[in-house]
């Protein structure tokens, strides 16, 4: 399995089959699991073994599929798979912080990472540092000796910086901080960020791993010590676990997420330079594009540009008018679907923001970000074309 490339790793590892031999993962649908003696309950109660489990908030045979498939798939030890992504962000920071921990975090985050530190961290007396993702003089200034977690979004969300996880991850690992990467929009098919220096990655299954639009769901992955030892004991106490369909769904979703990711970043190649030519627009985001203030980062930490871009058309009124006027892009805030999603930020995912604070992260009034799905580029051009000849 270890010199197998991440497409292989997609389709077979972490399989557990039944007495029967089936082809396809069995769906496990229990809850709880019956022991041959009360010494035997007793001992999976002190230490279960690989293959035992003890009830399906602690662990379930098709959710440690998922765990075992998609960790092999990140080239990470172990896994925990969550309810939905902001309960892996949530369970990742919330088990290994306690009060009077520093935190140095990006400040361009998604609405939902961003509530979780400034509001349930600090709550708790955690103290929280916001810098500048790309500056990394900012990075150096800002962490300390003491600090204990270093988080940020590989590529940010909404507006696409992307973040030099080697050269972060040099300047947490000098003061033994832990890097802890929110990595979304690279998904694990372009994904090398545990080798480039992540400690522990982060993932809303519900993305590009599920692709659907079926099921919520997310994952939490580092060592083992890390995620048995630290997540494990918080998350099966606390609930954030997820069921057993979910996994399922999460496994079939990973058969195809190479074709159904790199078919995406295709077509968000072909429409950023499509739209860019185009002149009509205030900005084109991508980082794929020569014009991206990372780009020569993006091709050597991920190799491409990924699947979500960010288009400005100079104000709210023009935004709507384009979001109104599209028919085969879909108004929703989800992204990583098969089918093309289109969210203006500024008044659904980070609407609770300040307009000072929208400012300082980019997020302006006329700004949409566009998640490019399976449908053929041509149409989706054509679609985006029409609807900004209304402005």
């Amino acid at each position: 399995m270890k010199t197998w490339k991440k497409r292989t790793k997609a389709v077979h590892t972490g399989t557990r089959r039944s007495q029967y031999n089936e082809v396809s993962e069995a769906i496990y649908m229990t809850q709880g699991f019956v022991y041959d003696s009360a010494e035997d309950a007793e001992a999976r109660f002190i230490k279960a073994g690989e293959d035992e489990f003890i009830y399906a908030r602690y662990g379930n045979p098709t959710v440690a599929m998922f765990e075992d498939r998609i960790a092999a798939l990140e080239g990470a030890e172990d896994g925990f798979a969550t309810a939905s992504g902001m309960a892996a962000v949530n369970g990742a920071l919330m088990s290994m912080l306690r009060a009077g921990d520093h935190v140095v975090s990006a400040r361009a985050l998604f609405g939902s990472c961003l509530y979780i530190l400034e509001e349930i961290l600090t709550r708790y007396g955690v103290e929280v540092t916001f810098v500048d993702g790309t500056d990394l003089a900012a990075w150096q200034a800002a962490i300390r000796p003491e600090t204990k977690v270093v988080f940020f979004e590989s590529i940010s969300n909404p507006t696409l910086e992307v973040i030099d996880i080697v050269a972060v991850s040099k300047l947490a690992h000098a003061v033994d901080a832990t890097v802890v990467i929110d990595n979304v929009f690279a998904t694990p098919v372009y994904s090398d960020a545990i080798a480039q220096g992540a400690d522990v990655v982060i993932y809303s299954a519900t993305k590009h791993i599920d692709g659907q639009g079926r099921a919520l769901g997310g994952v939490i992955l580092g060592t083992r010590e890390f995620i048995r030892g630290t997540v494990e004991p918080y998350m099966k106490h606390t609930g954030g676990s997820m069921s057993p369909f979910t996994a399922w769904v999460m496994l079939k979703g990973l058969e195809t997420i190479d074709l159904r990711v790199r078919a995406q970043t295709e077509s968000a190649q072909y429409l950023a330079e499509a739209l860019e030519a185009d002149g009509r627009l205030a900005e084109v985001i991508y980082p794929g594009l020569a014009s991206h203030p990372q780009s020569a980062l993006t091709k050597v930490q991920m190799e491409a540009g990924g699947t979500v871009l960010a288009i400005d058309a100079g104000s709210q009124a023009a935004a709507f008018k384009v979001l109104n006027a599209l028919e085969i892009w879909t108004i929703s805030n989800n992204l990583g679907d098969a089918k093309s999603i289109v969210t203006h930020p500024a008044t659904t995912t980070h609407q609770r923001l300040s307009d000072d604070t929208k400012a300082v992260l980019g997020i302006t009034p006329g700004l949409l970000r566009l998640s490019v799905g399976l449908e053929d580029a041509d149409d989706l051009l054509s679609d985006l074309r029409a609807a900004m000849a209304q402005i």
